[in-house]
């Protein structure tokens, strides 16, 4: 009998957060009556049975241990670095000890709590044998402009046709998603999500579809909204159930 598939969780925060104008970073901000980092890494633990979660951290972090994560046995934690490429990095070399070379890996932004259960188990479920792995996307619906230099006048109208907006999680298997951002670091190129890492190394991740309220909290004003759509989207989850 093969072995059966095995999924980890990895999760970068070890970011300053510095739009927030906040006195600690975003992850650790109150999202209602929980931090938001809490929340997020609740989500995805409780929807899916994820070998574990490696969580990667600043290393001179001074709030992790104030958070209910801290206790959950699911959950590790590792030093981050300076770029989320290399907090990845570093959380995927952390589980060198546990993780298997085809197992599969999630990498999830720690400032999105909103996914739906219904994305996660749709992006698990249609990456398989076969795939170089993918990501939650949705179609760009906006009109979108290219500045000329300076970003002050256009250049050009994009043909949005062909154009989605990257979100997370991303799965790939381990040890590619290793040695492409291993290989993209060593040789500085722009890394921004572990899809372009996976891309300079030759792969073609496939696109996931997802919900376009899958946010992601960048400055003050998108708590409120993370709160209001984390409400609205906990109370139909409870009523699919």
């Amino acid at each position: 009998m093969p072995d059966p598939l095995r999924y980890w969780l990895v999760i970068p925060a070890a970011g300053a957060g510095r739009r927030m104008g906040a006195e600690q970073p975003k992850q650790y901000l109150p999202l209602g009556h929980r931090r938001l980092l809490d929340v997020t890494l609740q989500r995805l633990l409780d929807a899916f049975a994820f070998e574990g979660c490696m969580v990667a951290l600043d290393a001179d972090d001074r709030w992790w241990s104030q958070c209910d994560s801290a206790a959950d046995e699911r959950v590790a934690t590792c030093v981050g670095g300076v770029e989320r490429a290399d907090s990845v990095l570093a959380a995927l070399d952390a589980l060198a000890d546990w993780a298997r070379p085809d197992d599969w890996v999630l990498v999830h932004d720690v400032a999105r709590p909103c996914l739906a259960r219904g994305d996660l188990e749709r992006l698990i479920s249609t990456l398989g044998p076969g795939t170089d792995g993918g990501l939650l996307a949705v179609p760009v619906s906006d009109t979108v402009k290219q500045a000329l230099p300076g970003g002050e006048r256009v250049s050009q109208t994009m043909d949005r046709s062909t154009l989605w907006r990257a979100m997370t999680p991303q799965q790939f298997r381990y040890q590619p998603l290793q040695a492409a951002l291993r290989g993209a670091l060593r040789g500085r190129a722009p890394v921004t999500d572990e899809s372009s890492a996976m891309e300079a190394a030759g792969y073609q991740p496939r696109l996931i579809p997802g919900r376009s309220d899958n946010l992601k909290v960048t400055v003050p004003e998108d708590l409120a909204l993370a709160e209001w759509l984390l409400t609205r989207l906990e109370a139909q989850e409870e009523t699919d159930r």
